[in-house]
């Protein structure tokens, strides 16, 4: 059984992209990441050890993007999957799979567009 937890329109300030000016101004991105795991014992519990803290999620979402500068928002998206799952390996290795969506809404494309966006997806079976 896989349940999910959604975290969505996470607001980062970040300073990712090829250009020199991206890097020096930086810009806002946005970040969804989605978690699948089964929680039916945190529900029969009610217990915030049997689950995934979406907190520390958000917060290790934000560190990433407010972090160093990358050339790639595919590589901000892998990075926040990968530390993820790195710190579910060190509890109770609850989680299935991770999928981490970021946006770049103010990508320097000049033409008229609503959104960029990659999402990095990864999962227990395909990270052994």
């Amino acid at each position: 059984m896989a349940d999910r937890i959604e975290l969505t329109g996470l607001k980062v300030r970040g300073n990712h992209g090829v250009f020199d000016h991206e890097k020096r101004d930086g810009q806002d991105f946005i970040c969804d990441v989605t978690l699948w795991l089964d929680f039916s014992a945190a529900a029969a519990g009610d217990d915030l050890a049997a689950t995934v803290d979406y907190g520390a999620v958000a917060r290790i979402a934000h560190d990433v993007i407010a972090g160093p500068p990358r050339d790639l928002i595919e590589t901000v998206a892998v990075e926040i999957a990968e530390k993820i799952f790195a710190a579910d390996d060190d509890g109770a290795l609850l989680l299935h799979a991770v999928e981490v969506t970021v946006h770049k809404p103010q990508a320097p494309i000049p033409l008229e567009f609503g959104d960029v966006a990659v999402t990095a997806r990864r999962s227990r079976k395909t990270r052994r």
